[in-house]
């Protein structure tokens, strides 16, 4: 997928120089919220190809429902708080527009917007992982265009190195400031710091190097939740050190699950909107594949895995027949036939691996294999291929 974001990053210059617009980062471009507004974009568009306005989505019902639950904000018809929500729907479309994924044009003083590229909203709108993963490309193009990325790269270096120092830090911040007030209308620091920790920290995240906290250096490397605005409670944050980043953002994601309900059920409703789009018949083709495919199947189930609930590798889509008589036997669904589980998991890894190669962005085989570990109490390793998957499945319901 990296390989397609840069390649519409190749058509266009981000040169802040030449554009003069400070505004293709901001203090609200985090990758949930930028994932959320992407997916309620998707939403309010509904295929339509219509152009939109911010208060569009900041009045759609389905940004209301959600962004308020998330996030813990009032109603978005509260107009006490109408302009905390601008910055929350106009920072995130302005950051789109600004890479190319929307387009954007002016009438008076709004800003008219019309999806440009879907693809790649649909890639940011699907998860917060798959916007931190756009974010950190579509920074490097802008700070490169800009002539910037080597400072950044200085700053890294010196990380790494273990020479860094306040006074290294302190030289890139007032380069980054004296950088956006010499060629943006932006005229004081108050808001250009706004804008430099969330570019920082982005790079800083994939580096695993320090970055800044509180507008100082940060005394440790900057972690996935940092750049979250809606952070989960973590109990003791400094205990992830250790992890590899994949470790890292699904200990995130699944803690903010277990204290975020709301958010489960944001999550799981989306994967299952997705998986209907995707697919038209059922995913498994036997005999009791007859008939509309109307049901989306957890393979491991929701209430005893909830951690898995929202992976696109845990759901399938099957009929009605197929759900009701095979995955649940005799209509009971707190009851699971292990031996249609297994067809069910077959089935899912040939469709995985055939959407891979087909070059989509939809699912991770280590994903795959991470749901399989965790509703098998197994521990698969990520290197295996999509034949060897199969044969460990097949290995574990037979000894079971």
């Amino acid at each position: 997928m990296i390989n397609i974001i840069n390649e519409h990053f190749s058509k266009l210059d981000f040169d802040v120089r030449k554009t003069k617009d400070a505004r293709f980062m901001d203090q609200k471009v985090t990758p949930d919220v930028l994932s959320i507004i992407a997916d309620c974009v998707l939403n309010y568009d509904a295929d339509r190809d219509i152009e939109f306005t911010k208060d569009d989505i900041w009045n759609d019902s389905y940004f209301n429902t959600n962004v308020k639950a998330i996030f813990n904000k009032p109603d978005v018809q509260n107009e006490t708080t109408r302009q905390e929500y601008d910055k929350f729907t106009s920072q995130p479309l302005r950051t789109l527009a600004y890479a190319g994924i929307l387009n954007m044009n002016k009438d008076g003083n709004r800003n008219i917007y019309k999806i440009n590229n879907k693809e790649l909203l649909e890639f940011i709108g699907m998860k917060e992982r798959n916007a931190f993963i756009f974010l950190y490309q579509y920074l490097i193009k802008v700070l490169n265009d800009s002539n910037l990325l080597r400072y950044f790269d200085e700053f890294k270096t010196n990380c790494l190195n273990g020479t860094i120092d306040n006074g290294n830090f302190q030289e890139l911040k007032t380069r980054f400031q004296r950088f956006i007030i010499g060629n943006t209308p932006i005229n004081g620091t108050t808001e250009v710091n706004r804008i430099f920790p969330k570019i920082l920290n982005v790079y800083a995240c994939e580096n695993n190097i320090e970055g800044t906290i509180k507008g100082r250096l940060s005394k440790r490397q900057i972690y996935y939740t940092d750049l979250m605005y809606n952070r989960p409670n973590w109990r003791d944050i400094d205990k992830n050190k250790n992890i590899s980043r994949t470790e890292a953002i699904e200990e995130h994601e699944n803690l903010m699950i277990e204290q975020n309900e709301a958010y489960s059920d944001y999550q799981v409703q989306k994967a299952m909107n997705m998986i209907r789009k995707m697919y038209i018949e059922s995913e498994i083709n036997d005999q009791w594949a007859n008939g509309e495919a109307t049901q989306i199947h957890h393979i491991f189930p929701k209430g005893d895995f909830p951690q898995l609930a929202h992976y696109l590798e845990n759901l399938i889509k099957l009929t009605p027949t197929q759900h009701y008589t095979k995955a649940h036997p005799n209509n009971k669904t707190q009851q699971v036939n292990k031996d249609y589980q297994l067809v069910c998991l077959l089935a899912k890894t040939d469709n995985i691996e055939r959407s891979l190669l087909k070059g989509e962005f939809v699912y991770r085989k280590e994903s795959l294999i991470y749901v399989i570990n965790t509703g098998l109490d197994e521990s698969l390793e990520m290197e295996l291929n999509f034949r060897e998957i199969k044969r460990e499945l097949s290995r574990i319901y037979n000894a079971a």
